[in-house]
């Protein structure tokens, strides 16, 4: 295929799932000599993690604990094999999170989403993400300087100087937040300036709805794709194009792992079902392993018609944590988990509040191939000794529930 960025892309698909397996080992072993992987690895044989199903049994490390970790234990919670004042950038995300960026080149991996939106040699891109203690924009910055395209810094904001910048220096692309560029658009042609130079979009950060990308399409951005990252990982999966139009799915970045698992648990669901994106990335200055982004995705099963043959997800789907509070308790997904697993004739779950605040009703709706009333009864005692809170249980057929990977749903009514 011509327009692959490399030939990594168009491996046979059994090829680059033995080599990225190969890799397991060596990485274990490396972040095992950080004082925070040690501990979260603790027991764990480097050279035993050589599958899919040893990796799973590795406890997952949540987005949602950085926080507390790294506060125990400033800057970087002890998981960074490069130590911070050898760092190349140290970020500060909302929260407070901490990021470290290396040395490396293209360190992020964004060349590969910036080559899929056809960018290359010589383009010029209009950065309009952050550059203000968070890596986005940085981000970019390292996958253009590997493809060899300019950039103009010019941030978030301001949007007739953006329009003033894109109509004197003529960008071939921007990259940022959608709505963001939907505003530059307005700008622009409120001030009747010449943007058409401006072809190309690579967009994230946030959600791209089909009526939004269609907009831009039809105000004069062609070919808008997204791209899926986070400040912890960089690029993670990307979409592409074919004969000028997007193709289904995000195409996984060639130098990370990612497992869809039941939110609360560490579990791998079956393809195409829908579950928290679960990250394991080989980078040597910061390895990760099993990091659950709290993000929701699926699996796209088959070969994106682009010609890149890694793995595709279906994108961004929502967020991961389902915490819910209810009659003054927090329940959470692991304790929705943790009672399926204390029943192995429930094939899935989902905890179902309703009612007003201040009058919940907790319901359990579970799978089950066939009912049984001691098995309800069974599972009603426990959601009590689980979750501490009385709950009812209702049966239905396998498949009934929808595959939108919630475990708890609030159906309450706010008044």
């Amino acid at each position: 295929m011509h327009d692959a960025f490399d030939l990594m892309e168009t491996r046979e698909p059994q090829l680059r799932e033995r080599a990225q397996l190969a890799r397991l080992p060596a990485l274990i072993a490396q972040a095992q000599k950080t004082a925070g992987w040690s501990r979260i690895l603790a027991g764990v044989t480097a050279a035993d993690i050589d599958s899919r199903q040893a990796l799973a049994q590795l406890p997952v490390t949540s987005k949602s604990d950085l926080k507390s970790l790294q506060a125990a234990e400033l800057p970087f919670a002890g998981l960074t094999n490069t130590p911070p004042r050898a760092l190349r950038r140290l970020f500060m995300s909302p929260g407070p999170i901490f990021d470290p960026e290396g040395h490396g080149a293209d360190w992020w991996r964004m060349a590969r989403p910036l080559h899929a939106v056809g960018l290359r040699a010589g383009h010029v891109i209009q950065n309009c993400f952050s550059y203000h203690f968070t890596p986005a924009a940085f981000m970019i910055e390292g996958g253009a300087a590997q493809i060899g395209c300019g950039v103009i810094p010019a941030g978030i904001g301001q949007t007739e100087m953006q329009v003033q910048a894109i109509a004197a220096l003529r960008p071939d692309a921007y990259t940022g937040t959608p709505s963001f560029l939907k505003m530059i658009v307005e700008k622009a042609h409120e001030m009747g300036a010449d943007i058409a130079c401006m072809q190309r979009a690579l967009v994230g950060a946030e959600a791209l709805p089909p009526s939004l990308r269609q907009w831009l399409n039809n105000h004069g951005v062609p070919f808008v794709t997204q791209m899926y990252g986070s400040a912890d990982i960089g690029n993670i999966a990307y979409e592409t194009l074919t004969d000028g139009l997007v193709n289904p799915g995000m195409i996984i970045d060639e130098d990370i792992i990612v497992e869809i698992v039941r939110p609360g648990t560490g579990d791998p669901v079956a393809v195409g079902e829908v579950g928290e994106v679960v990250v394991t990335s080989f980078n040597a200055d910061y390895p990760l392993v099993r990091f659950g982004t709290g993000d929701m995705s699926a699996i796209l099963p088959g070969v994106s018609p682009c010609g890149r043959t890694g793995m595709r997800i279906r994108g961004w789907l929502g967020r991961a944590d389902q915490t819910t509070k209810i009659r003054a308790m927090f329940v959470h997904p692991s304790q929705v988990a943790d009672i399926v697993r204390r029943h192995p004739a429930v094939v899935r779950a989902r905890l179902v509040v309703s009612g007003q605040m201040g009058n919940d009703v907790m319901t359990l709706v579970c799978e089950v191939a066939a009912a049984d009333a001691a098995l309800d009864a069974a599972l009603v005692a426990s959601i009590r000794d689980v979750t501490k809170l009385r709950g009812a249980v209702r049966i239905v057929a396998p498949g009934s529930l929808p595959n939108d990977g919630k475990v708890i749903e609030d159906a309450r009514t706010y008044q």
